[in-house]
């Protein structure tokens, strides 16, 4: 049975940074690409950043792009979501999901997702 598990939310200073991790277990990890999405609070699923099964073509929401960085380790069946120069409006629930894009207009495309880690930016 799939399951990702993410960790490494918690509570965060405007500027300040976390690095999330999604660690994968029941499939063959490194065949698939994968993606982070987001729910701030009140607001719809929002696709944050996907990557391809090798590591290669790391793409990123408009709102996160060049503070984020999605990178994967197959080796340990592992995903991360570094993220800097971190604002308010991350605030929001966040998840590792199957798939390089796996929300579209604000749907999940596959049931294969995580339970979600907190982050909270505030001063």
């Amino acid at each position: 049975q799939e399951h990702l598990v993410e960790s490494g939310g918690g509570l965060a200073q405007p500027g300040g940074s976390l690095r999330l991790s999604c660690a994968a277990s029941g499939f063959t990890f490194s065949l698939y690409a994968m993606s982070w999405a987001r729910q701030a609070p009140g607001k719809g699923l929002e696709w944050v950043s996907g990557i391809l099964s090798d590591g290669s073509y790391p793409q990123y929401a408009d709102s996160v792009k060049g503070r984020f960085t999605i990178s994967r380790d197959n080796a340990k069946n592992t995903l991360y979501l570094q993220m800097n120069s971190l604002k308010p409006e991350d605030t929001a629930l966040y998840y590792c999901a199957q798939g390089y894009r796996a929300v579209v207009d604000g749907k999940k495309l596959n049931d294969y997702w995580g339970q979600g880690t907190q982050v909270t930016v505030s001063s």
